[in-house]
């Protein structure tokens, strides 16, 4: 008798992508069907992908402060206690 097959794993990442274990077929919204022959497939879920549906880590990246918040915290970085200052003043 043949063993009854077992359901697909699919594991949902904090902050990241939907975790598929392969292979799959997918079927898109515009009708187009996507296969993945991988033991496991990463799935977009943050829309920032440029693969989609497939996860390129996109979400991984930052948003960059603004240049006027950048440019104040480099100053607040260079105090007096800092190498280059300390080697300036002896």
């Amino acid at each position: 008798m043949a063993e009854p097959a077992r359901p697909t794993r699919v594991t949902m990442t904090e902050g990241g992508p939907f975790l598929v274990e392969g292979p799959v077929e997918l079927e898109l919204p515009d009708g187009t069907t996507v296969t993945s022959e991988r033991p496991v497939v990463a799935l977009c879920a943050c829309r920032r992908t440029k693969r989609y549906p497939f996860c390129d880590t996109s979400h991984r990246r930052k948003e960059r402060p603004a240049r006027s918040q950048a440019a104040g915290d480099r100053a607040a970085v260079s105090s007096d206690d800092s190498p280059a200052d300390q080697a300036a003043t002896s």
